[in-house]
């Protein structure tokens, strides 16, 4: 039944995908010799669709949500003005598409040699003859091995200092919201991409696949950063992240501080912080942010930028402090 909803999905989006490419993107091209490019744009159009009606779909589902039971009421809702941007650029999909497709050669020669030598090759669908090798359970493995390597990709985000300024964007949001799961460093992004690009390709997943994986966690880390109350109960808040359980993690002196410098790192379930003791189920709405944000004596007073730009670039400075010795909030010492 899913599979067969999928599908339909995907002639729809192909179909649309061609009408748009005939129509408007191959006439452009042709008008302003660029046609070189036709190939690579036609691929990258069916990913920018996707991402626009995900886009539609979550705003359409969630932001209602958020109107009717926030979880903090606010009077002023320009800071999410960045994170709206944020989205966009990020749901367009274009930097994870670009790098499954470029590293696809290199795995591609990578599974010759490893035939060559009769090194046996990571089939997920031969698993299990008869029940792996279906759509939907395929795909439920997937999800979870990459969440697994999201868990510990989220962890070393936190641990290593250079790298956690880069997160520190995304932390630094005290507005949580649906709009705030894509609000990161560009540089980060790339180093993601690149990440789960490889992971993906690693395990055999195909690029309709892949495309799937991408849009279904994208949705479900905007459930978890929305403002509002869900009633997800004791049983399926340890099932999936609820936004609760990641409000935990962006709350000030709880998310990332401490010896195991935060809490919560569950990027789509929370199954790998009860497995490795970094779960923290306590309710308790906070602040969130980061510390050095607070007024003095609390904290520093720093300002991450107002806008897109502005955060961007005082990543770079916050680096170029820490390489220096002269900077060592957010729990992470290195």
């Amino acid at each position: 039944m899913i599979h067969e909803i999928v599908a339909q999905l995907d002639n729809g989006i192909s179909t649309l995908q061609t009408l748009l490419y005939v129509d408007v993107v191959q006439p452009f091209f042709y008008r302003f010799g660029l046609m070189g490019y036709d190939e690579d744009t036609y691929d990258a159009l069916y990913w920018v669709i996707v991402g626009v009606l995900e886009i539609l779909v979550t705003y359409i589902a969630l932001r209602p949500l958020e109107a009717l039971r926030p979880i903090e009421a606010w009077s002023d809702r320009k800071a999410l003005r960045a994170d709206v941007i944020y989205t966009w650029i990020a749901k367009l999909g274009i930097i994870n598409i670009a790098f499954f497709f470029m590293l696809q050669p290199l795995f591609d020669h990578w599974q010759s040699l490893m035939a060559i030598y009769n090194v046996p090759n990571i089939d997920v669908d031969g698993l299990w003859p008869g029940v792996t090798d279906q759509p939907v359970v395929s795909f439920l493995i997937y999800l979870i091995v990459l969440d697994f390597f999201g868990y510990w990709y989220h962890r070393w985000q936190h641990r290593f200092g250079v790298w956690w300024e880069l997160h520190a964007v995304h932390h630094s949001q005290q507005q949580m919201s649906l709009w705030a799961d894509d609000r990161n460093h560009f540089l980060d992004d790339i180093i993601q991409a690149a990440f789960f690009a490889a992971v993906s390709l690693f395990i055999g997943v195909q690029p309709t696949q892949f495309v799937v994986l991408v849009a279904v966690g994208n949705f479900m880390q905007s459930v978890q950063h929305v403002n509002a109350r869900l009633p997800y109960g004791w049983l399926l808040e340890r099932v999936i992240v609820s936004p609760i359980f990641h409000r935990r993690h962006h709350a000030i002196g709880y998310g990332h501080e401490g010896t195991r410098y935060g809490c919560n790192f569950g990027v789509l379930f929370p199954w790998w912080d009860m497995m490795f003791r970094t779960a923290s189920w306590d309710p308790t709405v906070e602040p969130t942010g980061i510390r050095d944000q607070l007024p003095v004596p609390h904290g520093a007073a720093r300002s991450y930028g107002d806008g897109l730009i502005a955060q961007q670039w005082r990543a770079f400075g916050r680096i170029a402090m820490r390489l220096r010795g002269q900077r060592n909030y957010g729990g992470v010492t290195d």
